[in-house]
């Protein structure tokens, strides 16, 4: 830390920390408009993701007035796999509160909020954090650790100079993940076109050969016990993609013993069945075995089927709408839902001959290449950006800062 900065702790930086509360607690029930209600699913690294948002009546906030949130303030996940998870609230006039996995922490005027985001996303104090959380069976965070939680800071011109530089490249990421996103569309659009089973796609992939199969004909069901395979061989299934669990989470989250793990190896596929629907399966590609929760489903794929062609049409919107349709309600509250073994082995497609699979994997991989070339871009300026985290925010690199006049 260099001369000039000073240490203080959170109770000295912010007007205000605190959390919210359960709305079903206080006899509250969501409906479609209203009060936005922030829950930890919305605080994402950097930004606050309201694409699928919540609503409370407005009497709600006049019970919970000192989770009421304002313009600016940073909010972090403090309970649960995303702990640690920092944004802004940018909404101005949105009424909003939050509830309690999030922590609300409104900055004096005295410090630059754009910086203590920065400040909370690097990898030094995101250590620090989490280093001090509970080892209670669900990791947390308390807002006593916030409160007392000590920050080294420069002052406050050089506070903002370097939450500019620090902005510059997150905007770069957002260019390269909206591109990305562009790719993704127009891939799913030539996807549309080459795997729905009833529309005519050109006259070098005739339809009249295609036939019907069942998911319960090309997968059978892998049950392999765990033998001597240990927590750093865990494997999760998310959304976007069936990884180690410690580069999913940046952490192991898996029991102590895993002796009750299904083994996975390279080329299975697998699923879990209270996600399949919105994207939690696909092919592992590792390139050692791993193992999965026995909440999930190994599948060995039939060699009749070409494995990418399998990959391409599992991320097909025609079987996407046939997994929901399956799907049945996973909980009371109706928020997941369960694809049972049988619905998913019920499942109907017209399976093209193998060299035609074999094609159309061809052509759809090329699509997906040039989509994993914007990841790559992505996670490599991500990871330049971390670097520049670490020596701006702790001082190593002294920024200039213009004079006033």
């Amino acid at each position: 830390m260099r001369e000039n900065w000073t240490t203080l702790s959170g109770d000295q930086i912010a007007t205000k920390i605190t959390k919210g509360s359960s709305p079903r607690w206080q006899g509250f029930e969501y409906q479609s408009d209203g009060l936005l209600f922030v829950t930890s699913e919305n605080v994402r690294d950097g930004f606050l993701d309201v694409s699928e948002p919540k609503f409370l009546p407005m009497e709600f906030s006049k019970k919970a007035r000192a989770s009421q949130l304002l313009h600016g303030d940073i909010l972090i996940n403090i309970v649960g796999a995303s702990i640690g998870r920092a944004c802004r609230f940018l909404l101005d006039g949105v009424p909003a509160n939050v509830n309690q996995a999030v922590c609300v922490f409104r900055p004096k005027s005295d410090f630059d909020a754009e910086f203590l985001l920065q400040l909370f996303q690097a990898p030094h104090i995101q250590a620090r954090l989490l280093g001090q959380r509970s080892d209670s069976a669900r990791p947390n965070l308390s807002l006593t650790d916030f409160r007392e939680f000590s920050f080294d800071l420069p002052p406050l011109p050089e506070q903002r100079k370097i939450a500019a530089i620090l902005s510059a490249w997150d905007e770069a990421i957002e260019k390269l993940k909206a591109l990305r996103a562009a790719k993704e569309r127009r891939f799913s659009a030539v996807a549309q076109r080459l795997l729905a089973p009833s529309r005519a796609i050109g006259r070098h992939i005739p339809r009249s050969n295609w036939t019907p199969i069942t998911f319960g004909e090309v997968f059978e069901e892998r049950q392999d016990r765990n033998q001597d395979l240990g927590p750093e061989d865990v494997i999760t299934v998310g959304k976007y993609a069936i990884r180690k669990q410690s580069e999913h989470f940046s952490r192991s989250v898996a029991s102590k013993d895993q002796s009750n793990y299904w083994t996975i190896s390279s080329g299975d596929f697998v699923y879990d069945p209270m996600s399949a629907y919105y994207g939690a399966l696909g092919r592992f590609d590792g390139l050692k075995d791993g193992i999965v929760s026995p909440a999930y489903r190994v599948l060995r794929l039939s060699p009749d089927v070409h494995s990418e062609f399998m990959v391409q049409l599992l991320r097909s919107h025609h079987i996407r709408f046939l997994l929901e349709a399956r799907s049945s309600q996973g909980n009371k509250e109706g928020k997941r839902r369960l694809l049972q073994r049988d619905e998913f082995a019920s499942i109907e497609y017209n399976m093209p001959p193998i060299e035609t699979q074999k094609e159309i994997a061809q052509k759809l991989s090329c699509f997906r290449n040039d989509i994993i070339v914007s990841e790559r871009q992505i996670e490599a300026l991500t990871r330049q950006k971390r670097g520049l985290m670490q020596k701006l925010l702790t001082g190593e690199w002294p920024v200039q800062v213009e004079d006033a006049a």
